[in-house]
């Protein structure tokens, strides 16, 4: 089976590649220390440190596996290549609330998405209401909080 197609931009799969190059070094080594140091303490029982070690272990190696897999599958957004006419992955889209307010969003793959940074998934129920969609367009999205009417104002 094939894997998902995940969208980066250039600056999300630096950040990434940063990351797998800190966990590949870095913090392995000092996982792989902090084991080799709770094997010396422990006597017959194991000790606590070294369950706790051996849990970073693999919450880091998970990690470094997962950092792969999306480098692997990796397509790269461009923004030279993205569209303007229509909303797409890589774009920023100004809308306008209901209530008048506006609000600027970046459309990121899932792997960069944070909404606090305003970078919303494409495959998040927003993004995938803006996907497609030009200047003037209205969209209807789902939220915990209620339906939200936005207007599209401007694509960049």
């Amino acid at each position: 089976m094939s894997e998902k197609e995940i969208f980066l931009t250039p600056e999300g799969l630096a950040k990434l590649e940063e990351e797998l190059e800190h966990l590949s070094t870095v913090r392995r080594q000092e996982v792989a220390d902090k084991i080799q140091q709770a094997k010396e303490l422990r006597s017959s029982v194991i000790s606590p440190e070294y369950e706790e070690a051996k849990n970073e272990q693999g919450f880091v190696e998970g990690r470094i596996l997962e950092i792969e897999r999306i480098i692997k599958n990796a397509t790269i957004i461009h923004h030279e290549d993205v569209n303007m006419e229509f909303v797409e992955v890589g774009n920023e889209v100004r809308v306008q609330l209901q209530d008048g307010s506006e609000e600027h969003y970046t459309i990121v793959g899932s792997a960069e998405a944070n909404p606090g940074e305003w970078r919303i998934s494409n495959e998040s129920p927003m993004g995938e209401a803006l996907l497609g969609k030009r200047v003037g367009d209205e969209v209807e999205v789902e939220a915990p909080a209620g339906l939200l009417k936005l207007r599209i104002l401007e694509i960049k």
